[in-house]
């Protein structure tokens, strides 16, 4: 009876866990975790390579930095309401094989330039190795355009619709996709970079090139499983009233009239007179001026949005210099501290943002989502004093005597290039935010002063940095979250687009911040800025909870909606 017991109890273990393993949810999983590595080793990779390529040169980083950023800025809009008119299936799989073919295109390229540079050097005086480096940084930053669209339609939409309309299911989805990026966000750089290392640069192309062929592959076929399990991801709104627009055009003659009203609402005045009108085709320049509509449309609908407030608090916080960007990791170099240690603080620094998530995903059962995001924001304000207060302490650079523009005059006049011998370190180049690349900071790595300085400062400063990711992130995955609730499904695409073009924006901002204050004892200053912009955006989504919650906003509890929904079942998914 015992022995009956146990073998039952393990088959059912065993069933549990291949429903589990077969289900959209972890499939959805397995699908991200494949893109996200992808992506995190490409963006690494590329920003390496176009450094090497230009003579160790930031440049050709900077130039690919600033076109991925105005090219979201500009299409996020268009990209996200491509997203909302049409199929799913449809969006996902082509943004998905246009990002992989783009991304291996790029990488056979390079290895054709990093093989035959010599050559291409010669060629009409240069011309021809200018012209490939024009299509590496145009056919990259395709990719990053169909990453942004696959970004919208899975982690906005897709998730959304697996979840079903279970609030807290869809709240630890959304932490376990975050928990994926924190992973990949320092494991695949450092795999690519020891391909890299260990290897050559065409070696590590030939590898991104290869991951990218086979991972598509693998990605189109989970989609498609996925799709075929949820059959909820069939039905889109928009597609929904299209079709029943269609039916009332395509009405029977002889089926009920209409009022007066609803006859002049549809534009028509009698059945006959709706046949001999024909339909009237867009005009060229209608066409020309859709793509600006959109823009618009999409800017003003995102304006009117009830979590408009709270979107805005989030992209405040891109403008910031505290990240481990290229920008902080630079001024870590320049502080004395080595490619190790920075390496053992990014790891902490991914612990504290998986801490994040769990700490998001307990507030919220015990707080409820609005409030979840007040006490991320508090806590990462509360992390951030440290580094305010590491401006001050001994070991610090900050100098306001200095000119901002005297690094930029001298480094003109003198027209000096980074010499061929200076290492630019593996660690500068993660991928947190897309403008971090564009930084010159890592310019004055070969500036570190050798006589011993406090590293109180320093110190401090990494300690805000790493702390303040717990509310960070817990903070992000709010507002995601706020933004998956309260946007109808018709929009989810064009709102989120625009989401992205605010944190270009902003991201844009704060790499102007840091051409205009390059230099180390400038880097003090940007600290106190970056503090303050954090500030304003956690004062905005405070603004938000307030209009929200109104007197009960430090009241603790869960919401009502959240409260049924804990025992609600998935019926979304098959």
């Amino acid at each position: 009876m015992t022995k009956a017991r146990d073998q039952s109890g393990q088959e059912g273990c065993c069933g549990s866990l291949g429903n589990y393993l077969t289900s959209a949810k972890f499939l959805l999983y397995l699908g991200h975790a494949l893109s996200t590595w992808g992506d995190r080793m490409w963006h690494f990779a590329v920003s390496v390579f176009l450094v090497e390529l230009y003579g160790n040169s930031l440049l050709l980083t900077a130039v690919y930095g600033l076109v991925v950023a105005g090219s979201v800025l500009v299409m996020g809009a268009i990209i996200g309401d491509w997203v909302d008119k049409n199929a799913r299936l449809k969006v996902a799989q082509t943004s998905l094989v246009v990002q992989n073919v783009s991304v291996i295109l790029c990488g056979i390229i390079l290895m054709m330039v990093f093989l035959h540079k010599h050559e291409l050097l010669t060629m009409y005086h240069g011309w021809v190795l200018t012209a490939c480096y024009i299509m590496i940084i145009t056919i990259a930053n395709i990719a990053n355009l169909a990453s942004t669209a696959t970004a919208i339609t899975i982690q906005r939409d897709w998730i959304v619709v697996v979840a079903g309309e279970n609030r807290s299911r869809l709240a630890d989805m959304n932490a376990t996709i975050r928990r994926i990026d924190q992973l990949t966000n320092i494991l695949a750089p450092m795999a690519v970079g020891q391909i890299m290392t260990f290897g050559s640069p065409v070696i590590g192309c030939g590898f991104i090139s290869g991951w990218n062929l086979v991972s598509m592959c693998v990605e189109y076929f989970l989609l498609w499983k996925v799709y075929q399990k949820t059959p909820a991801l069939a039905v889109k709104a928009v597609l929904k009233a299209e079709e029943a627009e269609m039916k009332q055009l395509n009405a029977p003659k002889d089926a009920e009239p209409k009022s007066l009203e609803q006859s002049h609402l549809m534009g028509e005045k009698d059945s006959n007179i709706r046949e001999l009108e024909p339909e009237q085709e867009p005009t060229c320049a209608s066409q020309m001026a859709e793509p600006f509509r959109t823009f618009r449309d999409g800017w003003v609908s995102y304006y009117n949005q009830p979590v408009f407030l709270a979107g805005m608090g989030l992209a405040f916080l891109y403008m910031t210099v505290l990240g481990f960007d290229c920008i902080t990791t630079g001024y870590a170099y320049t502080q004395g501290l080595s490619g190790s240690v920075l390496s053992v603080l990014m790891g902490a620094s991914a612990i504290t943002g998986i801490m994040g998530t769990v700490a998001f995903t307990w507030l919220r059962r015990k707080c409820g989502l609005v409030r979840t995001g007040l006490f991320s924001g508090l806590a990462q304000l509360s992390c951030l004093i440290l580094c305010v207060i590491s401006v001050f302490m001994p070991g610090s650079p900050l100098d306001l005597s200095v000119s901002p523009f005297e690094d930029i005059r001298s480094r003109f006049m003198q027209a000096e290039p980074v010499p061929p011998t200076t290492k630019i370190p593996e660690t500068g180049f993660t991928t947190e935010t897309p403008m971090s690349n564009m930084s010159n900071i890592v310019n004055t790595v070969h500036e570190i002063s050798t006589k011993s300085e406090p590293m109180i400062s320093v110190s401090l400063l990494f300690a805000g940095v790493i702390a303040a990711r717990i509310g960070l992130w817990s903070f992000d995955l709010t507002v995601t979250q706020l933004l998956q609730e309260n946007v109808i499904e018709s929009e989810r695409g064009i709102i989120n687009g625009v989401q992205n073009s605010m944190n270009y924006l902003l991201d844009l901002l704060h790499f102007i911040m840091v051409i205009l204050a390059p230099n180390p004892e400038a880097f003090g200053l940007l600290v106190l800025i970056s503090v303050s912009f954090v500030a304003m955006g956690h004062l905005m989504y405070f603004r938000f909870a307030q209009k929200t919650l109104g007197h009960q906003l430090f009241v603790c509890g869960p919401d009502e909606k959240e409260v049924t929904d804990e025992n609600q079942p998935n019926t979304s998914v098959v």
